[in-house]
């Protein structure tokens, strides 16, 4: 989306060409969902802090002058400079997939979650990748109260009150956090329940959770969890959860019916799918132009791009597959798609790296920016400011920040929608007796 955006206004002449019928280009834009998702917003949306509706950005608002195709790409044949795309369309119609040529490719369709063979993590395990998982997580959270205080069953209502998050990176930290700050809240409404009757755990394989921020404010990050009774396991894997019950590396079971995997990312699926290079992790072997190797016309940015680092002391660095990078690295790469279709030399990527800020729930939180080290309300209150500074639009700007001073003079809401996920189910429990009455 951003070298879309960028793209726009950098063709602008070229754009109205083609749109005259002189000529120019056209930028098409494929994307399984009409829309792009500022990630770093999701435990905010997870825990109610901000509307779904305000964490994503509608393509067609913001590419006002590319084509928009919601579909997903399955394959690339760069030699014959054709992309395979199935579309809504084409799924609904039952028809075959649109071959569609182009002249220059950009691939960035990011990162998908990396799962283990563990047994019981497909059956069991909830995501935490996507703002539908987020608000899903939200409603099942919210539904565990509930059936915590109306079983009579004690091994019911403890596992409900269980919850198990494995992956002590930013999603997991912040997901957790946000969600234990907004359970803890709603709990004030139940009768029968206490935040104390809550288990939350963190289960991360390495010996120290946020490795971006250092590990002074790591280990800051794991006494601030404890302190809220988040018992935080390092050191520890998971390694089953059939039957819904948490078996650990250390022996110990937890029956829970909340496990949340953040466990990590790895390439998207499509790029195995190309005749494109590729690095030993998967990644798409990219020069510091962001164009990918012995491939002409072919560009790659973010998660999918292995890009070297040219601000790294140590020969050989590449750019950590974050936002911070993919962000800027797709300007360069759109003043590069630009440039070689004027005739101008390209421009290397180059991008030190500022530092990281994570969010340890309401008026919590730790940073190390530019070298200096944040915690508690000033961490959190930088966490908001930066994130709200790299907000696309003006307009989610706005919104974002009209959500955050409103949410300071209302409470929080605490309403559990699970039907929204299946939004038919009571139409067609009404629809089969009504059928079946017909009958007798």
């Amino acid at each position: 989306m951003y070298t879309a955006l960028r793209l726009q206004k950098r063709l602008r002449q070229e754009l109205k060409a083609a749109r005259e019928g002189h000529g120019g280009v056209e930028i098409t834009v494929v994307s399984p969902e009409p829309y792009m998702t500022y990630q770093p917003f999701l435990p905010e949306a997870g825990a109610g802090s901000i509307s779904p509706r305000h964490v994503v950005v509608p393509l067609r608002r913001v590419l006002p002058h590319c084509r928009i195709v919601v579909g997903e790409a399955t394959s690339v044949d760069h030699a014959r400079r054709t992309a395979t795309v199935e579309t809504i369309a084409t799924a609904d119609e039952r028809g075959g997939p649109l071959d569609m040529r182009y002249d220059e490719l950009v691939l960035a369709p990011g990162s998908v979650s990396r799962t283990l063979p563990i047994p019981g993590l497909a059956d069991f395990g909830i995501g935490f990748k996507t703002v539908e998982e987020a608000i899903g997580l939200r409603n099942h959270v919210l539904e565990q109260l509930d059936i915590a205080s109306s079983t009579r069953n004690p091994e019911i209502r403890d596992a409900a009150l269980t919850f198990v998050f494995v992956g002590g990176g930013y999603a997991g930290v912040e997901a957790l956090a946000e969600l234990e700050d907004m359970a803890r809240y709603a709990c004030r409404y139940y009768h029968n329940l206490r935040p104390q009757d809550m288990k939350w755990v963190l289960v991360e394989a390495t010996g120290r959770i946020l490795p971006e921020v250092g590990e002074e404010m790591g280990g800051y990050a794991v006494r601030e969890l404890r302190a809220r009774n988040i018992d935080v396991r390092l050191d520890t894997r998971l390694e089953s959860c059939e039957n819904r019950v948490a078996v650990l590396s250390n022996g110990t079971r937890l029956p829970c019916r909340t496990l949340v995997w953040t466990a990590g990312v790895k390439p998207h699926p499509v790029l195995a799918a190309t005749d494109l290079a590729r690095n030993e992790r998967g990644r798409l072997r990219c020069a510091a132009t962001l164009r990918i190797e012995d491939a002409e016309h072919a560009w790659a940015a973010g998660d999918a791009a292995a890009v070297p680092d040219l601000t790294a002391e140590e020969p050989g660095a590449e750019c950590a597959p974050n936002a911070q990078h993919a962000v800027r690295q797709a300007r360069v790469l759109a003043d590069n798609v630009a440039a070689t279709l004027h005739g101008r030399p390209l421009t290397e990527y180059r991008h030190a790296y500022a530092g990281s800020v994570a969010s340890l729930g309401l008026h919590k939180g730790v940073a190390r920016v530019y070298g200096r080290r944040l915690k508690g309300y000033p961490a959190w209150f930088m966490h908001r400011v930066y994130h709200l500074s790299r907000v696309p639009t003006f307009n989610r700007k706005a919104r974002v920040l009209a959500e955050w001073t409103l949410a300071g003079f209302f409470k929080r809401e605490i309403v559990s929608l699970g039907s929204l996920e299946h939004p038919r189910a009571e139409f067609e429990i009404a629809a089969g007796d009504g059928h079946r009455q017909g009958k007798h």
